[in-house]
């Protein structure tokens, strides 16, 4: 993986695009629908993994847009 892995969180009562390591969030959303085209578009652009939270705050997928070795190393 070369870029950041993405994050669609909880804000509140909306959903927030947040980039690993950072505190603030990238963008806001009124809908987790939006914020996951846009954690979707980011994380495809740096070719990186978007991770979904659920409203009860616990992951509950992961997607990788990054080169993946295959067969795993291992």
């Amino acid at each position: 993986m070369s870029g950041k892995n993405q994050y669609v969180v909880r804000h509140g009562q909306q959903w927030g695009v947040r980039g690993e390591g950072n505190d603030r969030l990238t963008a806001v959303f009124d809908t987790q629908a939006d914020a996951l085209a846009r954690g979707r578009a980011i994380a495809q652009n740096e070719r990186s993994e978007l991770r979904i939270q659920d409203s009860d705050g616990k992951f509950r997928e992961a997607w990788s847009y990054g080169k993946d070795p295959f067969p795993p190393p291992g």
